[in-house]
């Protein structure tokens, strides 16, 4: 699929709420029949089950058993069993448009997803959205549900903000961009308060943003802020890196997975103050300990003068990439 909403419609398809023992069917018909048509049962007297049906407990115990051919996979999450039970107890929720207000979560990982389309507005319950290992590169935010606290876009192929950032959630507490392609210092500017107001983590890693000072100018309106992830990006790379982010951003607590103590604080103190430290490039050391089958130059002795034998020249070209 290539748009979220075809992948989400795959992902019912594979939950199976419309089959056995979800769903309505011959084996609750007369459920859907007594909704139809109420009538008064007398006090303390259980429905009957008709022949060839089952009760809503027997067919909960077909999802619940872990031995049962009905139940998911252990790996499966709370929601998709939650989901599940409601189409046994409740199968009406389930069709049409009111499926998506019983999302709060909805996670899509690795199937081939391209375009974030206008269909995600039908969740209007929804709180976190993760689009991880996608080939998306372009996210239309006006396409985003305005309810929405995570948004994580790991290893994507998102190289522009500008997208994202016309009409972003307001309520957006995690922004997850790490593993994808943006490229400093055009980035930076999307990255302040007038866009994410009550953001608490931005995890930017392993990109290639290279203008720390920049970078730290407008994360440090984020007042919110409180987890920064940045390594893998070239600014990491600066002698100062680690020193001149705790000092300028007093209110951090966690900067790369790991915690900001009082003494680290301390020891950085004024760091901030001195941007003149804080360099452009980076040296990087390469050590070859071991080549194996390359001919040692030392089994070739210097041929004779006036010897006929052939002459044998090696070279050899190391490339590296950054």
């Amino acid at each position: 699929p290539s748009s979220v909403s075809a992948a989400f419609q795959e992902y019912l398809l594979h939950l199976g709420l419309q089959d056995f023992p979800c769903g309505l069917g011959s084996w609750n018909k007369s459920r859907l029949d007594a909704r139809r048509s109420p009538r008064a049962e007398p006090a303390g007297q259980e429905e009957a089950v008709p022949p060839g049906e089952e009760t809503p407990e027997a067919l909960l115990e077909l999802l619940r058993d872990q031995h049962s051919p009905w139940a998911l996979p252990p790996e499966h999450s709370p929601q998709e069993q939650l989901l599940r039970e409601v189409a046994v107890l409740a199968p009406g929720l389930l069709h049409g448009s009111r499926v998506f207000h019983l999302f709060k979560s909805l996670r899509i990982l690795d199937k081939g997803v391209e375009e974030v389309d206008e269909g995600l507005l039908q969740f209007q319950q929804l709180e976190e959205l993760v689009l991880s290992a996608n080939h998306i590169s372009r996210v239309t935010s006006a396409h985003l549900p305005r309810t929405l606290k995570v948004l994580e876009l790991c290893c994507n192929a998102v190289g522009d903000l500008q997208d994202l950032c016309a009409w972003p959630p307001p309520e957006l507490q995690h922004l997850g961009l790490g593993y994808n392609q943006l490229c400093g210092p055009s980035q930076e500017k999307h990255l302040t308060v007038d866009f994410w107001p009550n953001l608490v983590s931005l995890d930017l890693s392993f990109n290639s943003l290279t203008d720390l000072q920049g970078l730290v100018s407008q994360v440090s309106t984020l007042q919110n802020l409180r987890i920064l992830l940045l390594q893998g990006n070239p600014l990491a790379l600066t002698p100062t890196y680690r020193g001149f982010l705790v000092d300028s951003l007093p209110k951090l607590s966690i900067l790369d997975d790991i915690y900001i103590w009082p003494e680290e604080r301390q020891q950085f103190h004024g760091l901030a103050r001195q941007p003149e430290l804080i360099r452009s490039e980076a040296r990087v050391v390469v050590s070859i300990g071991e080549m194996k089958g390359l001919p040692n130059p030392e089994d070739f002795q210097q041929l004779e003068v006036g010897s006929e034998g052939p002459v044998i020249t090696y070279s050899y070209c190391v490339t590296y990439e950054f």
